[in-house]
């Protein structure tokens, strides 16, 4: 049912619409640009002015951009926000033509001084008080902030930043307890560039300190020292020895020698004379070792560099392989790799040898790297040292029998180092012969593991735990013989030789 239509009673005015008609768009395609351009043939032809920048800041964008200028930390966007912040500035004020720009600092130079001189300022501000025990500015006064700066203004700012924080702390101030309170106020008061070159000469003045350096051969006295400590300061000047006693034990030093306490070169001689005759006689190695160490301490603090040293050295590091100190050992064989390297007369073949095996010990492949590319093609036909790279090729390469049977060739003192491992090997080879095996004779694994009789061999097993794979069996001629089940014991030897690798400590390893 349909209403009925209600006309008024009464003509209404016509109002105008309260929208604008628009025609719908029959196509995808964008309307033309004339359509929608304004009026005006002016503005249509309008465009933006391009701004020649000169040459110099053309340059100076060039060189922030530069990958050989990039910094570590200082992200990209940072660094193109401050570029655009720094020529904006200079554009702004137009001192882009006046501006220093190939000697200005770059924006990720900049950045990375800023970074610095905030940490600065959070290590001076994160105590209320300063080293001295008074109160720290930093943290007391708040900062500043100014409204407006100048071109040159800024250009200093900026060029200030690029010292490091700690060049603009009077340090010098700080370490010297004896001035007042006064004069330090007065001091931290001074022009920067006076500050700059004080902290300069008490940079150099604390270095001399830490390394023993006089100034001009002059003693120099740390500021915390006392007067009374300054005999016991340390020197660089060789000493010469007056001692007679050939017999002197061995302490660290904590003040500079005395010549009373210093034995000279031919003392030194009589002293290893008799030294390497008592180590024949008694064998007291702790005695020893300590006299060698004194022995070795006054050769030093005399800057006596000869053969007689070289020998000193090799003669100690040989009464240390075969007592198995490897820490003092190693101790020797530093400081006679660098006297051989000065051309001195001794055995470096021999220590080149031991220095091989010593490293595969260590198990460090870095050295090892280095120390074989050091080797000539001379050094590598050395028997000594030939034996020494077929115990590191043998390993490598994982051939035990090899590597045994060189272990029972060692020459001179190469068997003691070898002895530091030989454990960790047999541990190896026990678990490669598991894989490969499922029963051996006790003979059969005492040739292979280099074991001196069938006994050592079995005590060997039984130490770690594998005497339960030990039987004994009648062979073929009814002979009574032991024999392995290998393949039963292969997750102990496989966790044996783990925990034989895992980690090698040794006590003045380099």
């Amino acid at each position: 049912m349909s209403l009925p239509t209600v006309t008024a009673a009464w003509p209404r005015p016509m109002q105008p619409p309260a929208y604008n008609a628009v025609t719908p768009r029959t196509t995808l395609q964008p309307a033309h640009p004339l359509a929608t351009a304004p009026s005006d043939k002016g503005a249509v032809n309008s465009k933006p002015k391009k701004v020649e920048w000169p040459p110099a800041v053309r340059d100076y964008v060039r060189r922030a951009f530069d990958p050989a200028n990039a910094i570590e930390g200082i992200s990209s966007t940072d660094m193109q926000a401050k570029l655009k912040e720094t020529i904006s500035f200079f554009a702004e004020r137009g001192a882009q033509e006046t501006n220093d720009w190939p000697n200005h600092p770059l924006p990720q130079q900049i950045l990375q001084n800023e970074q610095r001189l905030a940490a600065f300022h959070l290590a001076n501000s994160a105590s209320p008080f300063n080293s001295n025990g008074h109160a720290n500015i930093l943290s007391f006064s708040p900062a500043k902030k100014r409204k407006s700066q100048d071109g040159e203004e800024l250009a200093t700012q900026q060029a200030q930043a690029s010292i490091p924080p700690w060049r603009k702390t009077n340090l010098e101030s700080r370490m010297t307890f004896a001035e007042g309170h006064s004069e330090k106020r007065q001091k931290k008061s001074n022009a920067a560039g006076d500050a700059f070159s004080k902290f300069d000469q008490a940079d150099l003045d604390k270095r001399r300190q830490r390394f023993n350096l006089g100034n001009n051969g002059t003693k120099t006295t740390p500021p915390w020292a006392s007067p009374r400590r300054e005999e016991d300061e340390m020197t660089n000047a060789p000493v010469v020895g007056t001692n007679q006693s050939l017999e002197k034990s061995y302490f660290r030093l904590t003040a500079p020698p005395k010549p009373e306490t210093v034995r000279p070169l031919p003392v030194l001689e009589k002293t290893l004379a008799m030294l390497r005759q008592k180590w024949k006689t008694e064998k007291n190695y702790n005695y020893i070792c300590n006299q060698f160490k004194s022995l070795r301490q006054d050769l030093t603090v005399q800057h006596i560099k000869t053969a007689f040293t070289v020998k000193v050295y090799e003669i100690h590091a040989r009464i240390s392989l075969e007592k198995g100190d490897l820490g003092e050992y190693n101790q020797c064989q530093t400081q006679l790799k660098a006297l051989y390297a000065q051309g001195l007369e001794g055995k470096p073949a021999e220590f080149k040898a031991y220095r091989i095996l010593y490293i595969v010990y260590t198990c460090n492949k870095s050295d090892m790297n280095d120390m074989l590319a050091e080797l000539t093609l001379a050094d590598k036909q050395h028997p000594w040292i030939k034996h020494a790279l077929d115990v590191r090729s043998a390993l490598a390469l994982g051939n035990y029998h090899k590597f045994f049977k060189l272990y029972l060739v060692a020459l001179n003192m190469g068997s003691y180092l070898m002895d530091m491992f030989i454990e960790r090997e047999r541990l190896n080879a026990l678990a490669n012969i598991s894989r490969g095996y499922a029963n051996v004779t006790l003979r059969f694994l005492t040739d292979e593991l280099g074991f001196e009789n069938d006994d050592s061999c079995r005590e060997f097993l039984e130490s770690h735990g594998a005497q339960t794979i030990i039987e004994q069996k009648a062979d073929e001629s009814n002979r009574m013989q032991y024999r392995v089940k290998i393949r039963e014991a292969a997750a102990l030897f496989e966790s044996l030789r783990a925990a034989a690798f895992r980690k090698v400590d040794i006590k003045g390893q380099i």
